[in-house]
């Protein structure tokens, strides 16, 4: 199973998204500049934290045009995974893969510490059922993490189902008091229609040894990695090769 990592310039966590994907849980992994136009075998594709072209125009604005997007939006298409990790994040939204937008933090403070988060839906290759409930801690770190959609469009994400994590107390209550940047319905990741794009404002990858404070974020990556030992296992059996979510993810491997 491989990585593919994309970097802008600007990136300032995508080392860390390499580390755990190699090094933790023993994957290859490879760089992606965000001007190459190849996703160079990739499994899976990660867009990571930090601050794309200096978040100058607007968090994503300006990292939406690079070539690589242009790879990332097809292979979302065909049903490969992908991750946006916080600024990630906000580049998936900013290029129309997921809804809704980014405002600046209420409070309008840069946010950095530990949050906590409850698992909503399992259904996508980032949550496993496993998981379904569990309350997570991670750490955020951003300026511009207040979600918000019209209300409209928030009641197509509830009953869509694309809501994956919340912002809750350490009991998985929600909280205002414990959302972090106010964001509208507590929403720290959700993912696309098709459940194979997801974003989240955390950073699991900050959060996958204990030597860093905590290993929650090792549930994200477990999820994916097992989510393709699955596919890859069913892909072995002709019977069960019809099976659709197993070809789209087998089905990238092979390209």
């Amino acid at each position: 199973m491989r990585f593919g990592i994309v970097v802008f310039p600007g990136s300032n966590c995508d080392e860390d998204a390499f580390h755990a994907a190699r090094d933790v849980f023993g994957q290859d992994a490879e760089y992606l500049w965000h001007k190459d136009a190849d996703l160079k075998g990739a499994d899976v594709v990660i867009l990571p934290g930090g601050f794309a072209h200096g978040d100058y125009l607007r968090t994503g604005a300006m990292a939406r045009f690079s070539p690589i997007m242009t790879e990332v939006r097809a292979f979302a298409d065909r049903g490969g995974p992908v991750l946006g990790i916080c600024n990630g994040f906000q580049i998936l939204l900013e290029a129309g893969l997921l809804p809704g937008a980014m405002l600046r933090n209420r409070g309008l403070k840069y946010r950095c510490e530990h949050v906590h988060l409850r698992v909503e839906q399992t259904d996508t290759p980032f949550t496993s059922a496993a998981h379904r409930g569990q309350v997570l801690r991670i750490p955020i770190g951003h300026g511009e993490g207040n979600y918000f959609a019209p209300p409209e469009m928030l009641q197509r994400i509830e009953a869509n189902r694309q809501v994956i994590l919340r912002y809750t107390d350490p009991e998985g209550c929600v909280d205002d008091a414990w959302n972090p940047n106010g964001s509208a319905n507590a929403i720290a990741g959700l993912c696309n229609q098709a459940r194979n794009v997801v974003g989240m404002m955390p950073h699991p990858e900050r959060a996958c040894e204990a030597l860093l404070g905590g290993v929650d974020g090792r549930a994200i990556f477990d999820s994916i990695v097992e989510t393709f030992r699955s596919a890859e296992s069913l892909a072995l059996q002709p019977s069960l090769v019809a099976n659709e979510s197993s070809a789209s993810l087998s089905g990238e491997r092979s390209r």
